[in-house]
């Protein structure tokens, strides 16, 4: 069964070519991601620099979460430094791998349509989005070591950072700054498929414009389809009988009629065309039987006989 509304979707990418780019420019994004993050996942680094920044003051200290638990006070591990936050950036990058691969199989055979690449690359936005909230959250569990984001993000990964944390910094910058291009491409997909759908609409045959142009040049109505001249129309009309005995008198009934010695008029009767009024019965007989390129090739001979 058709459905009228998905039929009228536009399927084609006005530029092909960008869309390839733009496959080509996620692949090392992604991978950067999967690296990235897959490196630091359980916990390679997270607790680490949590404690640099208690050091130097800048965030909380991760030791009160284990004060609070051995004293049975409810409290929440910030979200910068949580588990979830590192599983959750796990998760999304091996995400974007397999949507990267099976988007650009579909888009070999044929079953990437713009409406299925905004609907997917809006998926990844709201993904993507979360984990930059997530990453640059507030850490607020010390009133007196308050951070609206974490240390690693607005300070150098220079002295007075001990050295030993310089590379787990510079990863943790790098995991952030990933995030931030594939939110941007995402993005970028996204407006280039609500690009594709608009302007494959305006100028599909279905829109209506552009079916009314079409309409007034195939309608039978229109003044060029009435004032158009059509082959065979000097020719006599013939009215076929309620048996369908008669044919219709074209070129080629017209020759052989004149070849057999008679045409048909446009009532049915039969006249002669030859000029002492007819021939006998033998001789017409006889030139039945003659095969049709005696009749087209020879002359006068092929009705009078051969000349002694």
């Amino acid at each position: 069964m058709k459905i009228p509304y998905l039929s009228s979707i536009p399927r084609e990418w006005r530029t092909p070519r960008a869309l390839i780019i733009l496959f080509v420019s996620e692949l090392p994004f992604t991978i950067a991601a999967l690296a990235l993050f897959g490196i630091a996942s359980p916990n390679l680094y997270r607790t680490l620099l949590w404690q640099e920044g208690s050091n130097h003051g800048w965030n909380s200290n991760p030791n009160e979460i284990l004060y609070a638990y051995a004293n049975y006070k409810p409290i929440n591990v910030p979200l910068p430094w949580s588990q979830f936050v590192t599983s959750f950036n796990v998760v999304i990058s091996v995400l974007s791998m397999f949507i990267l691969l099976a988007k650009s199989v579909l888009y070999i055979m044929h079953l990437f349509p713009p409406i299925l690449s905004a609907l997917v690359h809006a998926v990844l936005i709201a993904l993507y989005a979360l984990s930059l909230r997530n990453q640059a959250a507030s850490d607020m569990t010390d009133p007196l070591h308050p951070a609206k984001v974490p240390w690693y993000l607005t300070k150098s990964c220079g002295p007075p950072v001990t050295p030993s944390l310089h590379g787990y910094c510079q990863q943790a910058k790098g995991a952030f700054a990933v995030t931030i291009c594939l939110f941007t491409l995402f993005f970028t997909y996204l407006c280039f498929s609500l690009f594709s759908l608009l302007r494959t609409a305006l100028l599909s045959p279905n829109s209506p414009s552009v079916k009314s142009v079409f309409t007034d040049i195939e309608s039978p109505v229109s003044p060029s389809a009435a004032e158009q001249k059509w082959e065979m129309d000097h020719l006599p009309r013939t009215h076929r009988t309620a048996a369908g005995v008669l044919a219709p008198m074209t070129p080629r009934t017209l020759a052989f009629n004149t070849l057999d010695g008679s045409v048909r008029q446009g009532n049915g009767a039969v006249r002669s065309t030859n000029r002492d009024g007819g021939l006998d019965s033998a001789r017409r007989k006889s030139n039945k039987e003659l095969p049709l390129r005696h009749h087209i090739s020879m002359g006068e001979e092929t009705y009078s006989g051969p000349r002694k």
